[in-house]
């Protein structure tokens, strides 16, 4: 069931992205741009949905009570392709530095434009560097929130941390706070896999690090109140959902934790 439920689940996925995109693609670029920001929450909400009426997976989030108000750096950790997207009917006027390539995909990469992302060509050096910085610079002073992931890319769940310095850099240069969020969505969408699987998970937001630290010390916090919430989740969600088959870092995880499931 768990196979049928995945396939069903990835070919409903794709085809609600698909219609929705075309269906309101002339609401979305009618609407102001913030105001256009509906369109895709609410292909993130239908996916929500979807995911649970098909594959049975739910979550909740806990410290929505932390997220300041205006710009901050939104920092979670990322395991799936899953929290790409799931978390932006919560954040007011969001944005992400991503590569340039993105904004070629015809109809994607319009809605991409019209959002005032901020592309960014991966080989260049100096100046084009120094636009990107500005241009993020710029967008935070509207009040938005840079959606970044410290680790880069996605990483299983349980696997030794490898954040990156660029975060901190980020942090130094915008003078704005960081949110740290927790979450384990990669036990339930696992990265490079096609299965789903039905459970429940918590996304848990942490209170902001505020600007001004230094960054050495910034980015060593960051990581010890973000690997500290992943460790008490990971032991909770596998607690709670005894059925899952753990990856080798979650079991790895869970042994250097000395949790019974492990």
């Amino acid at each position: 069931m768990i196979i049928l439920r995945s396939i069903l689940f990835n070919l409903v996925f794709y085809a609600n992205l698909i219609v929705q995109m075309i269906v309101l693609t002339p609401v979305y670029f009618l609407l102001p741009r913030k105001k256009a920001w509906f369109v895709p929450k609410n292909w993130v909400r239908s996916n929500h949905w979807l995911m649970e009426k098909i594959v049975g997976t739910t979550f909740e989030i806990e410290g929505l009570e932390n997220v300041p108000k205006g710009a901050y750096i939104f920092a979670p950790k990322h395991q799936s392709f899953w929290d790409a997207y799931a978390l932006l009917p919560w954040l007011d006027d969001p944005f992400y530095i991503l590569k340039r390539e993105l904004t070629w995909i015809p109809l994607f990469g319009w809605y991409v434009i019209k959002q005032r992302m901020v592309p960014v060509n991966r080989a260049a050096r100096g100046k084009a560097m120094t636009e990107v910085m500005d241009r993020t610079k710029r967008e935070m002073a509207t009040g938005r929130q840079l959606i970044i992931y410290p680790e880069g890319t996605r990483r299983p769940p349980g696997a030794p941390p490898e954040y990156k310095y660029g975060i901190a850099r980020l942090y130094r240069d915008l003078q704005v706070p960081v949110v740290p969020v927790a979450m384990h969505p990669g036990l339930f969408w696992p990265r490079r896999k096609f299965l789903r699987f039905p459970g429940h998970f918590k996304v848990r937001v942490l209170p902001p690090i505020e600007a001004g630290m230094d960054p050495d010390a910034f980015l060593a916090k960051l990581v010890k109140v973000t690997e500290a919430a992943s460790d008490e989740l990971l032991i909770e969600t596998v607690k709670a959902n005894p059925h899952l088959p753990l990856p080798p870092t979650a079991k790895q995880r869970l042994l250097e934790l000395g949790a019974d499931q492990a």
